[in-house]
């Protein structure tokens, strides 16, 4: 396996590999890679013949008082992984090849960003818009591969290459989760032993309103409350958000119908740690007796 750090390099070698034919899958990650990430590469094995792993924590998509020192990295402990789980190259820029001197642009993506992750994190989606272009614009990708856990990240990507015409395929790999139910993060560190026994408590919340759900409920404010009643069991959460809305533009119509893909969707602090999960589920039709 490789590791290249600057951009015409990894442009050089996607050219030199589009001349063969080979079809180039990209892993865009921020480094720290655990299970779900690794689940990301071997997808991307699956669906091409070379497979590209980006590492870099993007500076742009953290807000003045976020994580973005002191979030966890470990580059050698990243490629061991990234290899053995069929990666070929490592693209791991740093800050000022990706924003050099005098860099001065931006990219803002609006509606789907307006709620939720976009609400209360002003300009993280606009990061996010920003580094994936470069980062497409740089391995030049036939397909990228991106985590469900995401999900509001998954809309605007694929906002995103639908506006700024990428030919590139967007691949969503469903969330992958410890044994209690808690969604695979980097930031699941922070945690202390005590806390992340608690954890699971997301997982939980998701399954009472899918519980519910399939049982009949259709009735949006009941489903979010469902939702904030099991998450308040813990007294150390504080919930940013936990909501039911349209999966495919996260419109919150006050009754969904049958037939509706919903996305439930969950951030919180658990003590300082911000975590977030959702879970999809289809509003079951009404059987004729």
């Amino acid at each position: 396996m490789e590791v290249i750090r600057t951009i015409k390099d990894i442009q050089m070698l996607s050219h030199r590999l589009h001349e063969k034919g080979v079809v180039i899958g990209c892993v865009p990650t921020m480094g720290y890679l655990h299970e779900g990430h690794l689940n990301l590469v071997r997808k991307a094995k699956e669906l091409s013949d070379f497979v590209v792993v980006t590492l870099f924590v993007n500076p742009k998509q953290f807000g003045p008082n976020e994580d973005f020192e002191r979030y966890p990295r470990n580059f050698e402990r990243d490629c061991k992984l990234a290899e053995d789980a069929g990666c070929n190259v490592i693209f791991a820029p740093d800050i000022l090849e990706m924003y050099p001197i005098g860099f001065s642009t931006s990219i803002s993506i609006h509606n789907i960003t307006e709620k939720f992750e976009g609400e209360r994190r002003p300009g993280h989606f606009d990061g996010v818009a920003l580094v994936v272009t470069k980062l497409f614009n740089a391995v030049c990708p036939d397909i990228a591969v991106f985590g469900q856990k995401d999900y509001q990240q998954t809309l605007v990507i694929k906002q995103l290459v639908r506006d700024l015409n990428f030919n590139i395929k967007i691949v969503i790999a469903p969330t992958v989760r410890e044994s209690d139910g808690l969604a695979m993060s980097s930031r699941n560190t922070y945690l202390s032993p005590e806390l992340r026994v608690k954890a699971n408590v997301l997982f939980n919340a998701l399954e009472d309103a899918i519980k519910a759900i399939q049982e009949g409920c259709r009735e949006r404010k009941v489903i979010n409350a469902i939702l904030h009643k099991r998450l308040r069991t813990v007294p150390e959460i504080k919930i940013d958000y936990a909501c039911a809305a349209l999966a495919e533009n996260l419109d919150e119509p006050d009754v969904f119908l049958a037939g509706d893909h919903i996305v439930l969707l969950i951030a919180c602090y658990l003590g300082t740690t911000r975590l977030i999960d959702n879970a999809l589920v289809t509003i079951p039709k009404i059987e004729k007796k």
